[in-house]
C-alpha cells in the first residue's frame, strides 16, 4: 500500500503522516527531511522541490519493488507531480489531503519544527501554485487537538479501500 498524505505547509500532514505510517507499519518518506539531506541551503525553489519529488518516486519504487508499504509526505501541490506517482504506483496510491484553518497554520509556522523551514511566505507561494486534487481522496482537518479522529477517519478509509480492492 503506498499512502501520500499531501496539503500545504503547517496543516499538520507531518505530524499526521508519520503517527500514521508508525500506525499501519509503513516507511516513512518526508519531503522536509530528503530536502534537508540534500541540500545544505534549502531555497524551495522549483528546482529543489522536483529534486525532492525525484528522490521520493526512487523510494517509491523500492517500496513497489520490495511490496513494502510505503507513507510519503509532501505537499504534492500539482497534479503533474501527483501524477507521475500515480503512474508509477497505479492503483496502490491512497491519497490523504490534510487542511487547516489559516490561523492555526499561521501560528504553526511561527513555531521552529525540527524538518521543515517553510514560514507563512512559502506557505502563501505553495497555496498561490497549488492546484486541488479532483480523484477521489480522503481531506482531513487538522485542528491542535483532533489526531485521534484524524487517524481513525484515515484507517477507515484505508481498510475501506483495501476491501474494495480485495473485490
Amino acid at each position: 500500500m503506498i499512502v501520500i498524505v499531501f496539503g500545504l505547509p503547517g496543516t499538520g500532514k507531518s505530524y499526521f503522516a508519520e503517527r500514521l505510517a508508525a500506525r499501519i507499519e509503513a516507511k516513512y518518506i518526508n519531503s522536509d527531511r530528503v530536502r534537508k539531506k540534500t541540500f545544505a541551503h534549502r531555497t524551495y525553489y522549483e528546482n529543489e522541490k522536483l529534486f525532492v519529488y525525484d528522490e521520493m518516486l526512487a523510494e517509491l519504487r523500492q517500496a513497489i519493488e520490495k511490496n513494502k508499504a510505503l507513507v510519503l509526505d509532501a505537499t504534492f501541490y500539482k497534479d503533474a507531480i501527483r501524477e507521475r506517482f500515480i503512474k508509477e504506483a497505479g492503483n496502490n496510491t491512497l491519497f490523504i489531503e490534510v487542511k487547516a484553518d489559516e490561523p492555526v497554520i499561521k501560528e504553526r509556522l511561527k513555531q521552529r519544527r525540527a524538518d521543515s523551514e517553510a514560514d507563512f511566505e512559502v506557505y502563501q507561494n505553495i497555496q498561490a501554485q497549488f492546484e486541488p486534487m479532483k480523484e477521489p481522496h480522503l481531506t482531513l482537518y487538522s485542528s491542535n487537538d483532533n489526531i485521534g479522529e484524524m487517524m481513525n477517519s484515515a484507517l477507515s478509509y484505508l481498510k475501506l479501500t483495501d476491501d474494495k480492492r480485495a473485490d
